[in-house]
Protein backbone atom coordinates (compact mmCIF):
# COMPACT_ATOMS: atom_id res chain seq x y z
CA UNK A 1 0.00 0.00 0.00
CA UNK A 2 2.61 2.47 0.75
CA UNK A 3 4.76 1.97 -2.47
CA UNK A 4 1.34 2.50 -4.15
CA UNK A 5 0.68 5.61 -2.21
CA UNK A 6 4.13 6.95 -3.35
CA UNK A 7 3.98 5.91 -6.94
CA UNK A 8 0.88 7.91 -7.12
CA UNK A 9 2.24 11.01 -5.26
CA UNK A 10 5.26 10.85 -8.20
CA UNK A 11 2.32 11.77 -10.42
CA UNK A 12 0.35 13.89 -8.94
CA UNK A 13 0.19 17.92 -7.52
CA UNK A 14 -2.52 20.63 -6.38
CA UNK A 15 -5.76 21.95 -7.48
CA UNK A 16 -8.17 23.57 -4.55
CA UNK A 17 -11.98 22.57 -5.09
CA UNK A 18 -15.49 23.55 -4.09
CA UNK A 19 -17.43 23.32 -1.19
CA UNK A 20 -19.06 19.89 0.10
CA UNK A 21 -22.46 19.69 -1.41
CA UNK A 22 -25.16 17.36 0.26
CA UNK A 23 -26.49 15.09 -2.34
CA UNK A 24 -30.43 13.75 -2.46
CA UNK A 25 -29.72 10.63 -4.09
CA UNK A 26 -26.35 8.65 -5.67
CA UNK A 27 -25.22 10.77 -8.53
CA UNK A 28 -24.68 9.23 -11.92
CA UNK A 29 -21.57 10.57 -11.78
CA UNK A 30 -20.39 8.05 -9.40
CA UNK A 31 -20.98 4.68 -11.92
CA UNK A 32 -18.22 5.80 -14.03
CA UNK A 33 -15.96 5.62 -10.64
CA UNK A 34 -17.50 2.64 -9.32
CA UNK A 35 -16.93 1.17 -12.82
CA UNK A 36 -13.22 2.21 -12.48
CA UNK A 37 -12.51 0.83 -8.94
CA UNK A 38 -14.56 -2.66 -9.84
CA UNK A 39 -11.80 -2.91 -12.70
CA UNK A 40 -9.19 -1.89 -10.71
CA UNK A 41 -9.81 -4.70 -8.52
CA UNK A 42 -10.05 -7.26 -11.18
CA UNK A 43 -6.79 -6.58 -12.51
CA UNK A 44 -4.58 -6.20 -9.36
CA UNK A 45 -6.29 -10.04 -8.79
CA UNK A 46 -5.08 -10.85 -11.95
CA UNK A 47 -1.16 -9.16 -11.23
CA UNK A 48 0.53 -12.35 -10.31
CA UNK A 49 -0.53 -14.91 -12.88
CA UNK A 50 -1.49 -12.35 -15.96
CA UNK A 51 1.19 -10.77 -17.99
CA UNK A 52 1.75 -6.91 -17.82
CA UNK A 53 0.20 -6.79 -22.17
CA UNK A 54 -3.03 -8.82 -20.98
CA UNK A 55 -3.62 -6.73 -18.29
CA UNK A 56 -3.41 -3.45 -20.27
CA UNK A 57 -5.71 -4.77 -22.60
CA UNK A 58 -8.43 -6.12 -19.69
CA UNK A 59 -7.78 -2.33 -18.17
CA UNK A 60 -7.87 -0.05 -21.82
CA UNK A 61 -11.69 -0.41 -22.60
CA UNK A 62 -12.12 0.89 -18.88
CA UNK A 63 -10.30 4.00 -18.87
CA UNK A 64 -10.86 4.77 -22.28
CA UNK A 65 -14.48 5.20 -20.99
CA UNK A 66 -14.41 7.08 -17.89
CA UNK A 67 -11.42 9.52 -18.56
CA UNK A 68 -11.97 12.21 -20.80
CA UNK A 69 -8.03 11.45 -22.37
CA UNK A 70 -8.30 14.11 -25.22
CA UNK A 71 -9.58 17.10 -22.64
CA UNK A 72 -7.09 16.41 -20.06
CA UNK A 73 -4.11 15.91 -22.76
CA UNK A 74 -5.38 19.33 -23.81
CA UNK A 75 -5.65 20.88 -20.09
CA UNK A 76 -1.88 19.57 -19.36
CA UNK A 77 -0.41 21.09 -22.98
CA UNK A 78 -2.10 24.24 -22.63
CA UNK A 79 -2.25 26.72 -25.45
CA UNK A 80 0.48 25.13 -27.07
CA UNK A 81 -1.82 22.46 -28.53
CA UNK A 82 -3.31 24.65 -31.11
CA UNK A 83 0.00 25.52 -32.42
CA UNK A 84 0.94 22.00 -32.48
CA UNK A 85 0.00 19.88 -36.37
CA UNK A 86 -2.47 17.81 -36.39
CA UNK A 87 0.18 15.07 -36.92
CA UNK A 88 1.62 15.86 -33.41
CA UNK A 89 -2.08 15.94 -32.22
CA UNK A 90 -2.67 12.86 -32.92
CA UNK A 91 0.38 10.74 -32.00
CA UNK A 92 0.66 12.68 -28.69
CA UNK A 93 -2.71 11.84 -28.10
CA UNK A 94 -2.29 7.92 -28.75
CA UNK A 95 0.84 8.11 -26.74
CA UNK A 96 -0.84 9.49 -24.00
CA UNK A 97 -3.39 7.40 -23.76
CA UNK A 98 -1.17 4.23 -23.56
CA UNK A 99 1.01 5.93 -21.13
CA UNK A 100 -2.15 6.50 -18.56
CA UNK A 101 -3.58 3.17 -18.90
CA UNK A 102 -0.08 1.68 -18.41
CA UNK A 103 0.44 3.75 -15.27
CA UNK A 104 -2.29 2.14 -13.97
CA UNK A 105 -1.51 -1.10 -14.54
CA UNK A 106 1.76 -0.66 -12.78
CA UNK A 107 0.71 1.13 -9.84
CA UNK A 108 -2.47 -1.39 -9.16
CA UNK A 109 -0.29 -4.50 -10.11
CA UNK A 110 -1.02 -7.04 -6.99
CA UNK A 111 -3.77 -8.00 -4.57
CA UNK A 112 -3.38 -7.64 -1.05
CA UNK A 113 -7.17 -7.10 0.39
CA UNK A 114 -7.26 -3.87 -0.55
CA UNK A 115 -10.95 -2.57 -0.84
CA UNK A 116 -12.44 0.94 -2.56
CA UNK A 117 -14.73 2.61 -0.96
CA UNK A 118 -17.06 5.71 -2.19
CA UNK A 119 -17.57 8.06 0.24
CA UNK A 120 -20.51 9.59 1.39
CA UNK A 121 -20.69 13.32 0.06
CA UNK A 122 -19.51 15.13 -2.82
CA UNK A 123 -18.22 18.41 -3.42
CA UNK A 124 -19.24 20.76 -6.30
CA UNK A 125 -15.96 22.18 -8.10
CA UNK A 126 -18.34 24.61 -10.13
CA UNK A 127 -19.95 22.98 -12.70
CA UNK A 128 -18.13 20.00 -12.12
CA UNK A 129 -18.73 17.36 -9.13
CA UNK A 130 -15.63 15.46 -7.41
CA UNK A 131 -16.80 11.85 -6.30
CA UNK A 132 -14.34 10.78 -2.88
CA UNK A 133 -13.01 7.67 -3.04
CA UNK A 134 -10.71 5.85 -0.81
CA UNK A 135 -8.51 2.63 -1.27
CA UNK A 136 -8.45 0.77 2.18
CA UNK A 137 -5.93 -2.08 2.96
CA UNK A 138 -5.81 -4.72 5.04
CA UNK A 139 -3.92 -3.52 8.24
CA UNK A 140 -6.49 -0.23 7.59
CA UNK A 141 -4.27 2.18 6.10
CA UNK A 142 -6.61 4.13 3.83
CA UNK A 143 -5.50 6.22 0.59
CA UNK A 144 -7.65 9.07 -0.56
CA UNK A 145 -7.85 9.41 -4.27
CA UNK A 146 -11.02 11.44 -5.83
CA UNK A 147 -12.00 11.84 -9.46
CA UNK A 148 -13.32 15.33 -11.06
CA UNK A 149 -16.20 14.46 -12.86
CA UNK A 150 -17.86 16.34 -15.66
CA UNK A 151 -20.87 15.91 -17.39
CA UNK A 152 -20.49 15.78 -21.54
CA UNK A 153 -23.33 15.38 -23.61
CA UNK A 154 -24.95 12.02 -21.90
CA UNK A 155 -21.86 10.75 -20.29
CA UNK A 156 -20.06 11.92 -17.07
CA UNK A 157 -16.14 11.84 -17.70
CA UNK A 158 -13.20 12.03 -15.36
CA UNK A 159 -11.12 14.93 -15.96
CA UNK A 160 -8.84 15.25 -13.10
CA UNK A 161 -7.58 12.87 -9.91
CA UNK A 162 -7.02 14.45 -7.02
CA UNK A 163 -4.74 12.70 -3.93
CA UNK A 164 -5.89 13.00 -0.87
CA UNK A 165 -8.92 15.57 -1.74
CA UNK A 166 -6.71 18.40 -3.14
CA UNK A 167 -3.32 17.05 -5.07
CA UNK A 168 -3.94 17.19 -8.76
CA UNK A 169 -2.20 14.73 -11.28
CA UNK A 170 -3.48 17.14 -14.09
CA UNK A 171 -1.43 20.09 -12.15
CA UNK A 172 1.55 17.94 -12.12
CA UNK A 173 1.24 16.70 -15.59
CA UNK A 174 0.81 20.50 -16.84
CA UNK A 175 4.06 21.19 -15.69
CA UNK A 176 6.20 18.27 -16.79
CA UNK A 177 4.57 18.70 -19.91
CA UNK A 178 5.40 22.20 -21.00
CA UNK A 179 8.57 21.68 -19.73
CA UNK A 180 9.39 18.45 -22.65
CA UNK A 181 8.04 20.93 -25.22
CA UNK A 182 9.98 24.02 -24.49
CA UNK A 183 10.23 26.76 -26.90
CA UNK A 184 10.10 23.63 -30.09
CA UNK A 185 8.18 24.12 -33.50
CA UNK A 186 7.06 20.32 -32.01
CA UNK A 187 5.86 18.18 -29.89
CA UNK A 188 8.49 15.45 -30.76
CA UNK A 189 10.37 15.61 -27.03
CA UNK A 190 7.08 14.51 -25.46
CA UNK A 191 6.21 12.23 -27.59
CA UNK A 192 9.45 10.68 -26.97
CA UNK A 193 9.63 11.01 -23.04
CA UNK A 194 5.98 9.40 -22.95
CA UNK A 195 6.71 6.60 -25.10
CA UNK A 196 9.94 5.95 -22.90
CA UNK A 197 7.79 5.81 -19.89
CA UNK A 198 5.25 3.04 -21.75
CA UNK A 199 8.60 1.01 -22.61
CA UNK A 200 9.59 1.46 -18.99
CA UNK A 201 6.01 1.13 -17.16
CA UNK A 202 5.31 -1.85 -18.99
CA UNK A 203 9.29 -3.22 -18.44
CA UNK A 204 9.29 -3.73 -22.35
CA UNK A 205 6.36 -5.69 -22.66
CA UNK A 206 4.73 -3.13 -24.55
CA UNK A 207 5.73 -1.39 -27.64
CA UNK A 208 7.05 2.45 -26.85
CA UNK A 209 6.10 3.65 -29.97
Amino acid sequence: MMMRRGLLRLLLAGLVAGPVAARAAESTAERPVSELNDSLVTVMKAGPTAPFPRRYAMLAPVIESVFDLPGILRACVGPRWNALSGRDQIELLDVFRRFTIASYVANFNDYAGERFELLPNSRAAGTDEVIGTRIVGASGDAVRIDYVMRREADAWKAVDVLLDGTISRVAVQRSDFRGLLGDGPDASGLIGSLQQKVADLSRGTLSSG
